[in-house]
């Protein structure tokens, strides 16, 4: 299989893009609010992606967090909360937090699991500060890095739980950016120490989860000529060295406006610096087909790291949805 994930168009498999993903066989997929419409579609989907490539455990991505991010959403599907709301809920009660992250959590994977999804991009565990862009804003739990890290171990434990993996997001911290790295490329001149103390730290806490995306982000302090995706020094020393996070590690989304280059360029310093897994996101196939080319079969370290991060994958635990879901919404009753 190649190492990489990508979305599709609709609601529906082309007959192009069935072609594509047989001959291709990416190692993942990811879907959007796009294509996502009832559950029996979406489990038709998941069907169709996984047959494509001939491997019923394919791992099918989305970014359900809650809040302002849920591709689920609308009559089919319950809102679920911001992961702000579980840090209001930590001041006032912190072992109710982090039963009520936990319990959520599990509750999303519920949801994820009924359509044929597997893996869910949470938790976000970027630290915000103050003046920073609110592209994680309410995203995040807060900005205390251990209450970051505790609430962000209660959804890795909630998902495991419930047979769904998390990725940890964004490595090695996007919070401190002045930018959205959709748009723009976030520069961040704060020193390592500095870094260290905050964003870095519930990265490190969460060294042991089995998936993580990067940040688009430059940090001046290691590396002043590449963002941490394309940085072997930030991946090296950072990532892998001090936070010494040896799972999967995947880039996010190669489109952004962040990264500069062709998709040819962006596949290949990603691949240098040490990402595991190339992360295409849109729906353009001609793109897909330009990352493909420069995307080798995943072999060596990254087939390891990827095949440890599935074994992580177990059946989900039995639980009570019900009850759950009365008392999350107690919970957070308090906080509303």
């Amino acid at each position: 299989m190649r190492a990489v994930i990508f979305g599709c168009d609709g609601h529906e498999l082309t007959a192009e893009e069935q072609s594509f993903f047989r001959e291709v066989q990416p190692w993942g997929f990811i879907l959007f609010h796009r294509n996502c419409g009832s559950p029996e579609q979406v489990r038709k989907l998941t069907a169709a992606l996984r047959a494509c490539v001939g491997r019923g455990d394919a791992p099918i991505l989305i970014d359900q967090e809650g809040g302002r991010v849920q591709r689920l959403r609308g009559e089919n599907w319950r809102n679920r909360p911001a992961a702000a709301t579980f840090g209001a809920l930590n001041r006032q009660d912190p072992a109710l937090a982090r039963e009520m992250a936990y319990a959520n959590a599990r509750l999303m994977a519920a949801d994820l699991l009924e359509i044929g999804v597997n893996v869910d991009c949470v938790p976000c565990v970027d630290v915000p500060v103050e003046g920073a862009h609110d592209i994680i804003g309410d995203r995040a739990f807060g900005r205390d890095p251990w209450l970051v890290a505790g609430l962000g171990q209660a959804v890795i434990d909630g998902m495991l739980d419930g047979g769904v993996l998390p990725v940890i997001k964004h490595i090695p911290g996007h919070g401190r950016a002045g930018a959205d790295s959709h748009l723009d490329l976030p520069v961040v001149d704060t020193s390592r120490d500095e870094l260290e103390r905050s964003d870095f730290a519930p990265f490190r806490a969460l060294s042991h989860a089995p998936l993580a995306m990067t940040a688009h982000v430059v940090y001046t302090a290691i590396d002043p000529t590449a963002p941490a995706t394309t940085s072997k020094r930030v991946i090296d020393e950072i990532v892998r060295g001090f936070m010494g996070y040896d799972g999967c590690l995947m880039t996010d989304d190669l489109t952004m406006r962040a990264l500069k280059g062709t998709l040819t360029e962006r596949v290949r310093t990603s691949l240098a610096a040490g990402c595991d897994l190339i992360l295409h996101c849109n729906r353009n196939i001609d793109e897909m087909r330009e990352v493909a080319a420069a995307t080798p079969v995943l072999s060596g370290k990254a087939a390891e790291r990827a095949a440890r991060a599935m074994k992580a994958l177990k059946p989900a635990k039995p639980f009570l949805a019900a009850e759950a879901q009365a008392r999350v919404d107690a919970a957070l009753g308090r906080v509303a």
